[in-house]
């Protein structure tokens, strides 16, 4: 089994940059494709962005293509999220989750395994 753990939430301003963190226990993460969601209030969880296990490949979404990054570090066993330019419509509950099976990264039904959230806030 692989838990995740979320780090490196909290409150700026507009325009400014954050970087998640998800470590995952578990001798096997390199062998898995990772996704951030968000899930603001009163609003379902939204696919944010996808890695494969490699790296090779990666998804967004459209609200944050061309601002937030992902990548990962198989050999810390760890998961970014670079999130720059940030908007208040940003501000989320943001979670990284394991894809174990084949199929869309877009969907939180592909994913095995959650993190607990790391709360993102984006003043204006």
């Amino acid at each position: 089994q692989v838990q995740p753990v979320e780090s490196g939430g909290g409150l700026v301003r507009a325009g400014e940059s954050l970087r998640l963190s998800c470590a995952a226990s578990g001798r096997t993460f390199s062998t898995y494709a990772m996704g951030w969601f968000r899930q603001a209030p009163g609003r379902e969880r939204d696919f944010v962005a996808g890695i494969s296990w490699s790296g090779g490949s990666t998804f967004y979404a459209d609200s944050v293509k061309g601002r937030f990054t992902i990548s990962r570090d198989n050999a810390k066993n760890t998961v970014y999220l670079q999130m720059n330019s940030l908007k208040p419509e940003d501000t989320a509950v943001y979670s990284c989750a394991v894809k174990r099976r084949s199929g869309s990264y877009y969907y939180p039904s592909q994913y095995d395994y959650w993190g607990q959230g790391t709360q993102v806030t984006v003043s204006s």
